[in-house]
């Protein structure tokens, strides 16, 4: 397996510090490289250069494993979900004529009840009615938008990687819906961007779909997830996200090792991109880098006990 990060936490804080250090694909690249990481998943934030992603796709210093796009595709703002999809099918295409073997998103979500009333008040802005809504009642309508996307990633020979994250418009949030959305749209070229740590404060066994979905898992982020019990028992699940919070692997619930070894006994040989949301690591760019280091480190570690268990 090899190691790479998602660029969006190091190219936003240095956009927010105003250091300028990490404003372009080849800046994010050399930093990557000079720290021991092999594999690039480039967020929006950094913009679609062709002449920049050629540059490093030809140092050959880094690999760019994938694109990652993921926003709601079936917003109710047609103009909104109508530029997002165009943003989707640009970088399917991007990643085709660069040979960038994955693109990494989302399924979109229809906020509405079937009658076509909205399921929440739009003036709450909580992260938890992103998910007060039944996933599969969007099944047709991603479906829909998604196989001509579908005709047109096997076409550029790239693969469609679903992340599971709940909070972004989606409905590839569980094993339960990964497995029909799979079903209906029915390609070789569709799988996951497995992230493990949705599934933990989802209550989902982090471990469990590893084997079930192995010839599916394209993808896999590091990040982990820390839930403050003592939180917990006085909000439970539904009052708010207060009880739990992302962070770097080797900080939250996930044990890695025996994560990591589920991937080796599944035949995963692919990217462990780490994918910083770590508080304890923001507010200056050195503190990101730090955070994505000491990703790196963790992982690094669980590598190597998950090697020494198959021996």
């Amino acid at each position: 397996m090899r190691i790479g990060f998602l660029t969006n936490a190091l190219v936003e804080q240095s956009r927010r510090s105003g250091d300028h250090r990490f404003e372009t694909l080849p800046q994010v690249a050399d930093w990557a490289a000079s720290h021991g990481f092999t594999d690039l998943e480039c967020g929006p934030m950094l913009p679609l250069d062709r002449g920049a992603y050629e540059k490093v796709l030809s140092d050959g210093k880094i690999s760019i494993t994938a694109l990652i796009y993921c926003r709601n595709y079936l917003s109710t703002d047609r103009e909104e979900a109508a530029m997002h999809l165009t943003a989707l099918k640009e970088r399917i295409s991007f990643a085709g004529a660069l040979g960038i073997d994955k693109v990494v998103t989302s399924t979109g979500i229809d906020k509405r009840i079937e009658e076509g009333i909205y399921d929440r008040d739009p003036a709450v802005k909580d992260r938890a009615n992103m998910i007060r809504r039944i996933p599969v009642r969007s099944l047709d309508q991603v479906a829909e938008i998604f196989l001509p996307l579908v005709e047109e990633a096997e076409k550029q020979n790239v693969r469609i990687c679903f992340e599971n994250c709940p909070l972004m418009g989606n409905i590839a949030i569980s094993p339960v819906m990964w497995k029909v959305l799979f079903e209906r749209l029915n390609s070789s070229r569709v799988g996951l961007a497995y992230d493990p740590s949705h599934l933990v404060w989802e209550m989902i066994d982090p471990y469990l779909p590893v084997s079930e979905f192995a010839d599916r898992i394209f993808h896999v982020h590091g990040k982990d997830t820390r839930i403050d019990r003592a939180r917990l028992v006085r909000t439970g699940i539904l009052t708010d996200f207060s009880w739990w919070e992302y962070v770097i692997p080797g900080r939250g619930e996930i044990d890695w090792t025996k994560l990591l070894s589920e991937l080796v006994r599944a035949g995963y040989v692919g990217t462990l991109s780490l994918e910083h949301e770590d508080k304890a690591y923001e507010g200056t760019t050195d503190a990101v880098e730090e955070g994505l280091l000491a990703g790196k480190q963790a992982l690094e570690q669980a590598m190597a006990e998950a090697g020494k268990d198959r021996k």
